[in-house]
């Protein structure tokens, strides 16, 4: 009596397709439950800091910024869509549309921009202060990590403003 039959089977009662594919199942099941994997958050890695974090928030139309916007609010801080607690504003800089104004030597000169669709346009740089972890490829706040140029979102009661990250202090 041969041990797998002309159909395939093992005995003439199980096939080997069968039994190959349970063994694989099998396999990955052990994989996932008993083979031991990286444990714990990205944002436990470090000890918590004092971080500075400046935005720049470049294109908003508002009329008076500096009366949505105050120094000393808490704001919630989001980073690539995520939520990643809140900040405090410390500083806000309001930079007035300007135009670049070629001199008669060869220079350059900023000059504010009065055309009547740049009013209300404004550039404002606006840091941040909080506690983060310090991991080895930088600060993280809120299981993401902060570096320059990242997309963040800081949203407060009566506005969400979108810029990115231009710089990042640790112990500040």
């Amino acid at each position: 009596m041969a041990w797998i039959d002309n159909n395939g089977r093992l005995g003439g009662k199980i096939s080997v397709l069968d039994l190959a594919a349970l063994g694989v199942v099998l396999l990955v099941a052990v994989g996932i439950f008993l083979v031991p994997g990286g444990t714990g958050s990205v944002a436990q890695v470090g000890p918590s800091r004092a971080v500075e974090i400046d935005m720049m928030v470049r294109g908003l139309s508002i009329a008076r910024p500096q009366e949505l916007v105050r120094p000393g609010d808490k704001a919630s801080f989001i980073v690539r869509n995520q939520p990643s607690g809140s900040l405090t504003i410390k500083n806000l800089t309001i930079f007035p549309p300007q135009v670049e104004v070629p001199q008669p030597d060869g220079s350059v000169k900023f000059v504010e921009d009065t055309r009547s669709q740049t009013r209300y346009l404004r550039d404002m740089m606006i840091t941040l202060t909080g506690t983060a972890q310090v991991a080895d490829g930088g600060v993280v706040v809120g299981n993401s990590k902060i570096k320059v140029g990242v997309p963040v979102e800081l949203e407060g009661a009566q506005y969400n403003l979108r810029g990115s990250v231009m710089d990042v202090r640790v112990g500040a």
